[in-house]
């Protein structure tokens, strides 16, 4: 037999052990086929117009029809693109100060969490105003009052979900018409309480997921405010989106400890994006590259912050680094397991 020497070694105390012996045949021999799922950045998308600068990409969504909408704090903060990179539409110009997260509704309808005006704000798909929650321009923890929130989810029916979460540490419902129904939550660790609620999304059973980002969990509720289940361990979650199939997607990094920071896992140690069935079993798990500071390098992520996929699997990532001059949202063609 044909056997090939490995120069590899172990160093340990001094001690020089040299490793095994293995057969060239059984190296030739392993089978290069991909089990594991994963992307790859497509450079040219989007086609954005050149007169367009992108300050903080906090929000991504994907539309029924596999529009990418992303929202940004520079003019126009609204832009849509399609699945090849056209932009299709854009608008909000003057209707925000800190946009967070974006969403959209079964009926097709915008939705801004905008921190700084500590409102949530319903727009029609062309950017007309609809509804506004809380107060603009005035912080509160009441019936008529939001501070910092973050994120919304909204159910079939039209009920909201706000994470109110910048200011406050709480959940607030509201019904189809913007009327206050109830909230739940204060700062802690223990179930039902929340740290930092950043980012939120509901599963075809109304079940809500909130992504804690200083308890560095996502705890799952049922919408009058029960705490169900805490996945802990697992990531340090930023943003989240749920697919059609009920599987929750999260980005984020990895499991952090606290430093001498105001934000667990800031700055973060790498990148990651996670799936996880309803019952907090991980399906898929893929790291992205760091961005260095100030560089944009083509499928490097420069803090993820929004996620979203479409109908093929394709991930939308935006980012949003304290120290880079520009930000981006860029699309990761999924890349399927070869068999």
């Amino acid at each position: 037999m044909n056997w090939q020497p490995q120069q590899s070694f172990v160093r340990s105390i001094g001690i020089t052990m040299a490793v095994m012996f293995v057969p060239a045949s059984a190296v030739a021999q392993y089978p290069k086929i991909n089990l594991a799922v994963g992307y790859k950045v497509d450079p040219s998308w989007p086609q954005k117009p050149a007169d367009f600068q992108w300050r903080y990409v906090t929000g991504v969504a994907v539309d029924s029809k596999d529009r990418v909408w992303m929202i940004n704090q520079l003019d126009p903060p609204v832009q849509v693109y399609d699945r090849d990179g056209k932009l299709v539409d854009s608008w909000g110009s003057g209707y925000f100060k800190a946009p967070h997260f974006l969403r959209i509704d079964h009926a097709g309808n915008v939705w801004v969490a905008d921190y700084r005006q500590h409102v949530v704000q319903k727009f029609s798909p062309k950017g007309q105003p609809l509804l506004t929650l809380g107060t603009p321009n005035a912080a509160g923890a009441d019936e008529t009052h939001l501070n910092g929130p973050t994120d919304v989810a909204i159910s079939p029916k039209g009920d909201v979900f706000v994470s109110d979460g910048y200011g406050n540490n709480r959940i607030v419902h509201f019904d189809s018409q913007g009327r206050f129904v109830k909230s739940w939550g204060k700062l802690g660790v223990a179930a039902g309480e929340l740290s930092q609620p950043h980012s939120l999304v509901m599963d075809s059973k109304g079940r809500l997921y909130v992504a804690e980002r200083n308890n560095c969990r996502i705890q799952v509720f049922d919408q009058e405010g029960k705490s169900l289940a805490q996945w802990r361990n697992l990531v340090n979650p930023w943003g989240l989106w749920i697919t059609p199939r009920d599987e929750v997607l999260v980005c984020g990094s990895s499991p952090a400890r606290w430093r001498e920071l105001s934000n667990l896992g800031n700055p973060p140690s790498d990148q990651l994006v996670a799936k996880f069935d309803t019952d907090g079993r991980a399906l898929e798990l893929w790291v992205f590259p760091l961005a260095k500071p100030g560089e944009l390098t083509p499928g490097e992520i420069d803090w993820v912050h929004g996620i979203a996929a479409d109908s093929q699997g394709n991930l939308y990532l935006g980012d949003v680094a304290d120290d880079s001059k520009s930000h981006r949202v860029q699309k990761f063609t999924r890349l399927a397991a070869e068999r």
